[in-house]
């Protein structure tokens, strides 16, 4: 898998529509979970694609910590339907906290985690900091990791 860890303004039109296009695939039309899909935060993150032969596979959003939240984050996590069950979801994982440690020197990494992959965050030392709450019509808790 080739990644690539970019900035906002790193994007071309084109590459900018196809994450867009991916994120809206996945969360709004998958998950039939209509919500604000340009939230007005991605000028302020790094955005990691995962790209396997060309294609985009894998994605998340990264954020220093103050953006957000006190602590760094974790979100848009995501992997194309197509590649799925495969270890994608692992490699992008490991590669966004790599990122955050070595890249962006954050030490602390929260992620507002849908509830049923909770053991899949666990499983990379993230620890349940919240009880489950509902964010647009889904389950999620909030796990942080401390390096």
């Amino acid at each position: 898998m080739e990644w690539s860890l970019m900035k906002f303004e790193d994007f071309t039109i084109d590459e900018l529509y196809e994450v867009i296009r991916f994120r809206i695939d996945v969360f709004v039309v998958e998950q039939s979970c209509p919500y604000h899909e340009l939230d007005g935060l991605d000028q302020n993150a790094f955005h990691l694609l995962g790209y396997e032969e060309g294609e985009l596979a894998a994605y998340s959003r990264l954020f220093s910590r103050g953006i957000v939240a006190d602590e760094a984050s974790i979100g848009r996590v995501i992997v194309k339907e197509s590649f799925r069950g495969q270890g994608y979801g692992q490699r992008l994982l490991s590669e966004s906290i790599r990122q955050m440690e070595e890249t962006l020197k954050e030490s602390e990494i929260v992620i507002h985690a849908q509830l049923h992959l909770q053991q899949f965050y666990e499983s990379f030392r993230f620890e349940k900091i919240s009880e489950s709450y509902d964010l647009d019509g889904i389950p999620h808790i909030d796990m942080i990791r401390r390096q």
